[in-house]
């Protein structure tokens, strides 16, 4: 692993108010730390990584995953797991499922093995969380593959999120015999599940405190025009990928589109960087004034 070395913070790093223990502070050259949650939903993070020309996957069979953008980089997947190691909750949704392919399960250290241990002691004994992240799952449809290894992982909790259309197809899939699944059905509109309820649920229901959405596009977007993604960690990858009419190439947000007057701004917090790769986190909101 390189170096990863921190360029800019808008806090000064003070080891009296450290929260990562050394291991993983002398990794991430620095503090990690969020604001408190609000009352009614969680502090919601967002983790990506894109090309310099702005696409998050090739949108190609096999080879849809970030870690085509990032070049597998381990500096990024040690933040990614990082991240995942820091909160209470992971959300994917069935896209970002079937992209990441059977074997994925979204444990800190299923990103990251070098730190498998340094993640476990950081959530257990100075977070005093669960061993690992409950993982949440949107489905609108409950199409999922349940022989998949997050459902069969030991110690982890797996919440999936449909609606009742969803549940009944779950539960002719099996769903009821995984002891550690639970299938929860919601309201569902015309565009969907609500994020609003969503996070209501989490939060009211489940105690989720900190939320960490690495879904695609479509879900991030929904999200983000709902005014409930709190912050963004972006890593930058240092090349180009390409897009053509004929075969599209995701960028960080699809199916919603803003107006000059009405485009968030995000607020600059942090910049890492290690070798080629740059790794940002911004706050996200109106920031000009």
């Amino acid at each position: 692993m390189e170096p990863i070395h921190t360029l800019f913070a808008t806090q000064p790093d003070e080891p009296s108010q450290a929260v990562l223990p050394d291991g993983l502070r002398d990794r991430y050259d620095g503090n990690l730390c969020f604001p408190p949650a609000p009352e009614e939903r969680p502090y919601c993070i967002a983790n990506f990584v894109s090309t310099l020309d702005g696409v998050v996957s090739f949108n190609l069979p096999g080879q849809s995953e970030g870690a085509q953008i990032s070049g597998a980089n381990e500096e990024d997947r040690f933040i990614m797991g990082l991240l995942r190691a820091s909160v209470d909750a992971v959300m994917v949704g069935s896209g970002t499922l079937r992209a990441a392919g059977p074997q994925a399960s979204w444990l800190p250290e299923a990103v990251y093995p070098a730190a498998k241990d340094l993640y476990r002691k950081y959530r257990t004994e100075v977070l005093r969380k669960p061993e690992y992240p409950l993982v949440v799952i949107v489905s609108g449809t409950g199409e999922l593959d349940l022989a998949g290894a997050v459902f069969h992982t030991s110690r982890t909790r797996v919440l999936i999120l449909t609606t009742e259309q969803g549940r009944q197809r779950l539960s002719r899939s099996g769903s009821g015999v995984l002891a550690s699944v639970e299938v929860k059905s919601l309201s569902a509109g015309e565009q969907g599940i609500s994020p609003s309820v969503i996070l209501t649920l989490l939060r009211q229901q489940e105690g989720v405190e900190l939320l960490l959405h690495e879904a695609g596009p479509t879900l991030f977007g929904e999200f983000l025009a709902a005014g409930f993604m709190d912050e963004l960690f972006l890593t930058l990858a240092p090349q180009i990928a390409g897009r053509v009419a004929a075969h599209p190439r995701p960028g960080l947000v699809a199916k919603v589109e803003y107006s000059p007057a009405t485009a968030p701004w995000c607020k600059l917090l942090s910049t890492k960087k290690a070798a080629d790769h740059l790794f940002l986190r911004y706050q996200i909101g109106d920031q000009r004034a």
